[in-house]
Protein backbone atom coordinates (compact mmCIF):
# COMPACT_ATOMS: atom_id res chain seq x y z
CA UNK A 1 0.00 0.00 0.00
CA UNK A 2 1.33 3.62 -0.89
CA UNK A 3 2.15 5.77 2.31
CA UNK A 4 0.25 8.66 1.96
CA UNK A 5 1.75 12.29 3.26
CA UNK A 6 -0.50 13.94 5.04
CA UNK A 7 -0.11 17.56 5.62
CA UNK A 8 -1.89 21.04 6.72
CA UNK A 9 -1.85 23.58 3.79
CA UNK A 10 -0.31 26.73 5.22
CA UNK A 11 -2.24 29.20 2.92
CA UNK A 12 1.56 30.07 1.92
CA UNK A 13 2.49 30.55 -1.37
CA UNK A 14 5.80 28.85 -2.97
CA UNK A 15 7.28 31.31 -6.05
CA UNK A 16 9.25 30.17 -8.37
CA UNK A 17 10.61 31.69 -11.53
CA UNK A 18 8.67 32.59 -14.76
CA UNK A 19 11.71 31.37 -16.61
CA UNK A 20 11.60 28.25 -14.60
CA UNK A 21 9.87 24.70 -15.95
CA UNK A 22 8.85 22.37 -13.49
CA UNK A 23 9.40 18.83 -15.54
CA UNK A 24 7.67 15.19 -14.02
CA UNK A 25 7.60 11.70 -15.57
CA UNK A 26 5.27 9.30 -15.00
CA UNK A 27 4.23 5.61 -15.36
CA UNK A 28 0.60 4.82 -16.37
CA UNK A 29 -0.40 4.50 -12.97
CA UNK A 30 0.76 8.38 -12.51
CA UNK A 31 3.56 7.21 -10.22
CA UNK A 32 6.80 9.53 -10.32
CA UNK A 33 9.76 7.96 -12.72
CA UNK A 34 11.34 11.64 -13.26
CA UNK A 35 11.54 15.02 -11.50
CA UNK A 36 13.92 17.61 -12.39
CA UNK A 37 15.31 19.81 -9.73
CA UNK A 38 13.02 22.33 -10.21
CA UNK A 39 10.37 20.10 -9.28
CA UNK A 40 12.45 19.22 -6.39
CA UNK A 41 13.12 22.55 -5.21
CA UNK A 42 9.31 23.73 -5.27
CA UNK A 43 7.91 20.28 -4.04
CA UNK A 44 10.36 20.62 -1.66
CA UNK A 45 11.00 17.03 -1.60
CA UNK A 46 13.83 14.77 -2.03
CA UNK A 47 14.13 12.79 -5.63
CA UNK A 48 14.07 9.81 -3.33
CA UNK A 49 10.61 10.54 -1.78
CA UNK A 50 8.57 11.38 -4.92
CA UNK A 51 10.26 8.25 -7.62
CA UNK A 52 7.56 5.55 -7.36
CA UNK A 53 5.64 7.62 -5.73
CA UNK A 54 1.76 8.48 -6.91
CA UNK A 55 2.44 12.37 -8.16
CA UNK A 56 -1.01 13.25 -6.04
CA UNK A 57 1.35 13.06 -3.37
CA UNK A 58 1.87 17.46 -4.72
CA UNK A 59 -2.09 17.35 -4.99
CA UNK A 60 -3.68 20.69 -3.16
CA UNK A 61 -6.63 19.68 -1.65
CA UNK A 62 -8.27 22.88 -2.87
CA UNK A 63 -7.89 21.07 -6.19
CA UNK A 64 -11.52 20.34 -7.80
CA UNK A 65 -11.48 16.60 -8.49
CA UNK A 66 -13.05 17.29 -11.82
CA UNK A 67 -10.08 18.76 -13.40
CA UNK A 68 -8.01 16.14 -12.49
CA UNK A 69 -10.57 13.66 -14.10
CA UNK A 70 -10.60 15.91 -17.16
CA UNK A 71 -6.87 15.56 -17.45
CA UNK A 72 -6.48 12.18 -16.87
CA UNK A 73 -9.47 11.31 -18.95
CA UNK A 74 -7.33 13.25 -22.05
CA UNK A 75 -4.20 11.97 -21.43
CA UNK A 76 -5.06 8.65 -21.33
CA UNK A 77 -6.85 8.96 -24.57
CA UNK A 78 -3.64 9.74 -26.16
CA UNK A 79 -4.38 13.48 -26.31
CA UNK A 80 -2.16 16.08 -24.62
CA UNK A 81 -3.90 18.83 -22.08
CA UNK A 82 -3.12 22.30 -20.98
CA UNK A 83 -4.48 22.93 -17.48
CA UNK A 84 -4.02 24.98 -14.54
CA UNK A 85 -2.95 23.16 -10.90
CA UNK A 86 -2.65 24.08 -7.46
CA UNK A 87 -0.09 21.86 -5.88
CA UNK A 88 0.63 21.64 -2.91
CA UNK A 89 4.66 21.66 -1.21
CA UNK A 90 5.77 19.10 1.45
CA UNK A 91 5.49 21.96 4.13
CA UNK A 92 1.94 22.92 3.11
CA UNK A 93 2.85 25.63 0.82
CA UNK A 94 0.78 26.15 -2.63
CA UNK A 95 2.11 26.79 -5.92
CA UNK A 96 -0.15 27.35 -8.70
CA UNK A 97 1.15 26.16 -12.44
CA UNK A 98 0.11 25.82 -16.24
CA UNK A 99 0.30 22.04 -16.72
CA UNK A 100 1.19 21.18 -20.18
CA UNK A 101 0.53 16.77 -19.78
CA UNK A 102 1.12 15.04 -22.51
CA UNK A 103 1.05 10.49 -22.92
CA UNK A 104 4.74 9.15 -23.79
CA UNK A 105 4.82 6.82 -26.37
CA UNK A 106 6.47 3.66 -27.51
CA UNK A 107 7.77 2.85 -31.02
CA UNK A 108 3.99 0.48 -31.33
CA UNK A 109 1.83 3.77 -30.52
CA UNK A 110 1.19 2.58 -27.10
CA UNK A 111 0.98 5.09 -24.38
CA UNK A 112 3.51 3.93 -21.89
CA UNK A 113 4.11 7.05 -19.14
CA UNK A 114 3.26 10.68 -19.11
CA UNK A 115 5.28 13.77 -19.18
CA UNK A 116 4.18 17.09 -17.37
CA UNK A 117 6.06 20.63 -17.86
CA UNK A 118 4.80 23.02 -15.75
CA UNK A 119 5.00 26.95 -15.72
CA UNK A 120 4.70 29.69 -13.31
CA UNK A 121 0.78 30.79 -14.63
CA UNK A 122 -0.36 34.73 -14.95
CA UNK A 123 -2.14 36.19 -12.20
CA UNK A 124 -4.78 37.28 -14.53
CA UNK A 125 -5.27 34.25 -15.07
CA UNK A 126 -5.50 32.70 -11.96
CA UNK A 127 -8.15 35.33 -10.87
CA UNK A 128 -10.36 33.98 -13.38
CA UNK A 129 -9.52 30.39 -12.60
CA UNK A 130 -9.63 30.62 -8.88
CA UNK A 131 -13.38 31.29 -8.96
CA UNK A 132 -14.59 28.87 -11.33
CA UNK A 133 -12.36 25.88 -9.35
CA UNK A 134 -13.61 27.06 -5.89
CA UNK A 135 -17.34 26.80 -6.94
CA UNK A 136 -16.43 23.26 -8.20
CA UNK A 137 -14.71 21.98 -5.36
CA UNK A 138 -17.95 23.58 -2.84
CA UNK A 139 -19.84 21.57 -4.94
CA UNK A 140 -18.07 17.92 -4.28
CA UNK A 141 -17.85 18.84 -0.88
CA UNK A 142 -21.52 19.23 -0.94
CA UNK A 143 -21.84 15.31 -1.50
CA UNK A 144 -21.58 13.02 1.25
CA UNK A 145 -20.44 10.48 -1.32
CA UNK A 146 -17.37 11.38 -3.37
CA UNK A 147 -18.81 9.83 -6.92
CA UNK A 148 -21.50 11.75 -6.55
CA UNK A 149 -19.76 14.90 -5.89
CA UNK A 150 -17.42 14.26 -8.88
CA UNK A 151 -20.47 13.32 -10.98
CA UNK A 152 -22.10 16.87 -10.03
CA UNK A 153 -18.66 19.19 -10.42
CA UNK A 154 -17.56 17.54 -13.88
CA UNK A 155 -21.73 18.25 -14.71
CA UNK A 156 -21.12 22.12 -13.99
CA UNK A 157 -17.73 22.13 -15.29
CA UNK A 158 -18.91 21.04 -18.63
CA UNK A 159 -21.56 23.68 -18.57
CA UNK A 160 -19.37 26.23 -17.96
CA UNK A 161 -17.63 25.33 -20.84
CA UNK A 162 -20.44 24.82 -22.60
CA UNK A 163 -21.73 28.25 -21.80
CA UNK A 164 -18.53 29.81 -23.69
CA UNK A 165 -19.00 27.71 -26.65
CA UNK A 166 -15.29 26.34 -26.33
CA UNK A 167 -13.21 23.08 -24.78
CA UNK A 168 -11.39 23.56 -21.02
CA UNK A 169 -8.32 23.82 -23.79
CA UNK A 170 -9.64 26.68 -25.78
CA UNK A 171 -10.68 28.36 -22.58
CA UNK A 172 -7.27 27.78 -20.82
CA UNK A 173 -5.60 29.69 -23.55
CA UNK A 174 -8.37 32.90 -23.26
CA UNK A 175 -7.06 33.30 -19.54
Amino acid sequence: MTEVLRVTPTGLARPFGEEEIIVSKTDLRGHITYANDIFLRVSMFEEHELLGKPHAVIRHPDMPRAVFKLLWDEVQAGREIFAYVNNMARNGDHYWVLAHVTPSFDTQGRIVGYHSNRRCPQPAALARIEPLYDALRALERRHADRRDGLVASTAMLEGELASTGMTYAEWVWTL
